[in-house]
């Protein structure tokens, strides 16, 4: 197939693109703005191998751009729309990108498919998979949380997520377009961030440096890896019903503390660098979701926590080069907005 992975230069995205090349005869077009947590260095191995980078190409623009995202929908057999700001704690601070790139540009890729469709005989169809989050059904206090269950976002991040999921169904609904929805768990594996949990525990405990752990640590997460997640994506994009939402995970949940006894203890560091920090606003207790709708079309997560974690502590620990040139200027005043207050206030773990 022809792909159109919007996002593809970011974490998840490009994951996706590198096992999709590696497994398939696809023709992949990878359109990303590369905003700060976008990078080309994301896909440099995959540009420099003669066999695969013949069939990838890089558009750096934004899903919000009508004149760059038409074209290139209406030249693809499918579009697989991972662009997304993802970090809550952002969100918190300032919402409108979220809104920007889950919505409107949400929407822009939707009118490009439908454009598309309308074209000469009508009979042609541009699969769009949305990749959405776990995060869109709020707390889950008791049980799993399955797909026909009330969405319940609780952050400008999964009310965004939410809002575009609404979009999707609409346009399925509405104009018959085909449409796929995959909700995520929460997702950890290398290349992602430093500014997320499990990437920046690794790479402050690396440092020697604090670890701000929110709370009293016990918020609980289902801990997918970033292969199994582009897998799934991937699995869904060629079996996914049309219509069809999906949940993946791997239903393996764990405490952020745990998670951090585990980091450390990777890495052979002192549970005296863990800090009790103030909580954020509105942080979900729980999620957990059921992947019985998955399963049942024959996909299921394939890495253990416990080998994912330790290949990703290795992955950090191989590749300082790539964290560290994140750490840049504006990932201090990011850094020092969200924690310095809080690390002042904070207490022995």
């Amino acid at each position: 197939m022809r792909l159109l992975v919007t996002g593809g230069a970011g974490f998840i995205g490009s994951t996706f693109v590198r096992r999709r090349l590696s497994t398939n005869d696809d023709e992949i077009v990878v359109l990303d703005k590369l905003t700060y947590a976008g990078s080309r260095a994301n896909l440099a191995d995959l540009e420099a191998d003669p066999t695969l980078s013949r069939r990838l190409r890089f558009v750096e623009g934004d899903i919000a751009d009508p004149e760059i995202v038409n074209d290139l929908v209406s030249s693809s057999d499918a579009v697989i729309n991972f662009a997304a700001e993802s970090h809550v704690d952002r969100s918190i601070i300032d919402s409108s990108a979220f809104l920007r790139t889950g919505v409107l540009g949400l929407h822009t890729i939707l009118e490009a498919a439908r454009a598309a469709e309308g074209d000469g005989d009508g009979a042609r169809s541009i699969r769009v998979v949305q990749v959405s989050t776990d995060e869109v059904y709020g707390p889950v206090i008791t049980g799993d949380s399955r797909e026909e269950d009330r969405l319940d976002p609780r952050s400008p991040y999964s009310a965004a997520k939410a809002a575009g999921e609404l979009l999707v169904k609409a346009y399925g609904a509405t104009y018959g377009l085909d449409v796929v929805i995959t909700r995520g768990a929460n997702t950890y594996g290398p290349r992602q961030h430093p500014e997320k949990f499990i990437p920046l525990f690794i790479t402050n405990a690396i440092d020697d440096q604090p670890l701000p752990l929110y709370g009293d640590g016990q918020q609980r997460r289902d801990w997918l890896h970033v292969d199994d997640h582009a897998d799934a994506v991937g699995f869904l994009l060629d079996h996914g019903e049309t219509g069809g939402v999906y949940n993946v995970c791997r239903q393996e949940e764990r405490t952020n503390r745990e998670v951090a006894e585990r980091v450390l203890g990777e890495l052979s560091k002192p549970w005296s660098l863990v800090r009790t920090v103030p909580d954020r606003p509105a942080h979900d207790r729980r999620y957990a979701i059921d992947p019985s709708r998955l399963h049942a079309l024959g996909w299921s997560a394939q890495v253990p926590f416990e080998q994912g974690l330790r290949d990703t502590v290795r992955w950090y620990s191989d590749n300082p080069a790539w964290w560290r040139a994140l750490r840049d200027g504006a990932w201090d005043r990011y850094y020092e907005h969200q924690y310095g207050w809080r690390l002042a206030q904070s207490v022995e773990a």
